[in-house]
């Protein structure tokens, strides 16, 4: 069992060593910190530290620098999350302020929080599977080629170009839109997605398709991919440069990061799976991560509410990072993109 005061040496060495990158003495402490004791003292606590394996020497010297198990108790019990400056609340405002869609909003979201953080920032996409479709729009462009456009209630806009091979008049392409607004307007995506696919496997003629019916085949099939992205789980990142400027921080290769980074499916099930407290801040540490290839890496993260679908969004780094910084970084960037889906939400 460690002591109170263990506990105390413990943030003391956590915070030290993530201020300098060096190993941590127990005379460092004393000077550092006021613990009224000696450094003799200071050692015995060490030691039972290191017994509970929350320490280690990374060699030969005095110094202990903490271990994963030691971050995750420094994070569960001993860090104090400090509230951002009027400077840091400042900064996510003017990253975040003014209009835009959805993936507008959060680009400007992971730029805000890597801009703070100086880790890779990370925010998932609400899911949209229950979201309903408000609009469908069809925009010639000449050549055989259609923009289609879908908007949802959630705001998000999504367009795809598709090559139909046909030009329409304004009649077919009013009457395109209508049927597909019949089928697809007010109605969830997954509920749109079957009613288009009964639509595709609906028994044919026996005569071949004309050419416009054809065409008008290929601009549903384009709604129906567009759509099934959109119960995707997608990420946007920002800040990858971070890692190279931290590689000093990884024992091996920061190859496994950078792949996970381009990959998004290693990084989307860590995040599915990392357990919220009460504030919904989570983080997951080192070799916590080991079974998704990222051991040498932390994640934390805190929920944020996409209009009725929660989502996460966070920061990904190496274990020696500021968790009290960074959890109150992405707590505070969650609650301020809450607020603006809320507020983008109700003004529609």
């Amino acid at each position: 069992m460690v002591s109170e005061r263990g506990l105390q040496v413990l943030r003391a060495i956590v915070q030290d060593y993530v201020d300098t990158r060096e190993p941590v003495g127990s005379k460092a402490i004393v000077e550092r910190h006021a613990f009224g004791v000696s450094a003799a003292t200071i050692r015995n606590d060490m030691a039972l530290l290191e017994d509970e394996e929350l320490i280690a020497a990374p060699h030969t010297s005095s110094g202990r620098i903490p271990t994963d198990k030691g971050y995750r108790v420094f994070v569960d019990h001993l860090a104090e999350l400090r509230p951002l400056s009027p400077a840091q609340r400042a900064a996510i405002a003017s990253f975040l302020e003014g209009p835009g869609d959805l993936d507008d909003v959060l680009v400007r979201t992971v730029r805000a929080l890597t801009q703070l953080t100086g880790q890779v920032a990370i925010v998932q996409y609400p899911s949209f599977a229950r979201a309903t479709v408000t609009h469908v729009e069809l925009v010639q462009l000449g050549g055989g080629r259609m923009l289609v456009i879908v908007v949802t209630d959630t705001g998000r806009v999504s367009q795809r170009l598709t090559f139909v091979g046909e030009e329409f008049d304004d009649a077919d392409l009013a009457r395109i839109r209508a049927e597909l607004g019949t089928v697809l307007v007010g109605r969830p995506v997954r509920e749109g997605l079957q009613r288009i696919a009964d639509r595709l496997d609906a028994p044919a003629a026996q005569t071949p398709a004309p050419a416009h019916e054809r065409a008008t085949d290929e601009i549903v099939r384009a709604v129906a991919e567009e759509l099934e992205e959109f119960r995707q789980d997608k990420l946007v990142m920002a800040g990858s440069a971070n890692l190279a400027r931290r590689e000093a921080d990884f024992r091996g290769s920061i190859y496994p990061l950078l792949e996970a980074i381009e990959e998004q499916v290693t990084l989307l099930r860590l995040m599915g799976e990392m357990v919220a407290d009460e504030q919904g801040l989570s983080a997951s540490i080192g070799r916590e991560n080991d079974a998704f290839g990222l051991g040498e890496a932390s994640v934390v993260a805190s929920d944020y509410d996409g209009t009725g679908s929660l989502a996460r969004v966070g920061v990904l780094g190496p274990t020696r990072m500021d968790y009290p910084t960074n959890l109150a970084a992405v707590r505070a960037v969650a609650r301020y993109l809450t607020r603006m889906l809320e507020q983008d939400d109700s003004s529609r």
